[in-house]
């Protein structure tokens, strides 16, 4: 990976040294295109055959026959939540079939109650043909207010990190949450808030068929691997995520590095895996 003038720059704003990569350019290619198959498409609506303009009956007696009802495919059924600590069935994978219905049900859900105190939801943002999907904790008051993640500091700093290895959410990246609402107070999601709201995230990695899943932070990282182990003991190593057994990486969150600056050398390490990962490049 070529090290620009522009490059360097970022580097320095992050306050890490300049890593120098060994020869690798017959790796170094971008990611394989994928189909663009995540364009919203609007589902059909199921609309009953006319009837006849004027039927026996009614030509006889001058009545007027009213039009049949429209029938509306209805949204998947996805339980809600009695309160904390209760079961949450998710919903099948392919229950949303494409990004429509699925962001129309995460804009209506009220499967916990975060729902009670959001300005708005928070679905996600990116390429929807991404090979790099990045999965946070939960939105803050910035993102809230915005309908988008991580827009904040964090979020600044997120993206400097990420043009620092040649991705951007406007040509390569996806970011989401493992909640879609604001946790009052900038708390963490609970479990059953983190369950609820795990039938749309695992819809929107089936949908995105990323090549490499990022999760920011201790709570994103227990989340998504199902575990409690420590932020110390899940960097590092090369996990899965679900059926289709998504390679995933953990690394610190944003937010953590604005107020641990000295971390940042660490999360520079987790970038050149990233990267490395990404481009096929064996570490």
């Amino acid at each position: 990976m070529s090290m620009t003038a522009a490059r360097k720059r970022r580097l320095a704003r992050l306050g890490i040294d300049v890593w120098v990569q060994r020869d690798v350019a017959a790796a170094a290619g971008t990611a394989a295109e994928r189909d663009a198959t995540a364009t919203a498409v609007v589902p059909e609506t199921a609309v009953a055959p006319n009837p006849p303009t004027r039927p026996p009956a009614a030509a006889a007696s001058g009545a007027v026959v009213p039009a049949p009802p429209v029938a509306v495919a209805p949204a998947p059924d996805l339980p809600t939540v009695a309160g904390p600590g209760a079961v949450i069935a998710a919903a099948p994978i392919g229950a949303f079939g494409d990004w429509a219905p699925l962001e129309a049900a995460v804009a209506a859900c009220t499967r916990c109650g975060l729902c009670a105190t959001r300005t708005q939801t928070v679905f996600g943002t990116g390429a929807r043909d991404a090979p790099l999907m990045i999965v946070g904790e939960g939105p803050g008051a910035d993102e809230d207010a915005s309908g988008l993640p991580f827009v904040g500091r964090a979020g600044k700093l997120l993206d400097e990190m990420l043009a620092s290895i040649g991705h951007s959410r406007e040509r390569n990246v996806f970011i989401a949450n493992v909640v879609k609402c604001r946790p009052p107070a900038n708390r963490d999601p609970a479990t059953d808030e983190a369950e609820a709201c795990r039938p749309y995230l695992e819809a929107q990695i089936a949908l995105i068929q990323p090549k490499l899943i990022v999760a920011l932070g201790r709570i994103a990282a227990q989340r998504l691997l199902a575990t409690d182990q420590p932020l110390a003991r899940l960097r590092g190593p090369l996990h899965h995520y679900g059926p289709g057994q998504t390679p995933l990486l953990v690394t610190y969150h944003p937010a953590y590095l604005l107020r641990s600056p000295r971390e940042k050398a660490k999360s520079w390490q987790d970038l050149k895996g990233i990267w490395q990962r990404i481009n096929g490049v064996p570490g």
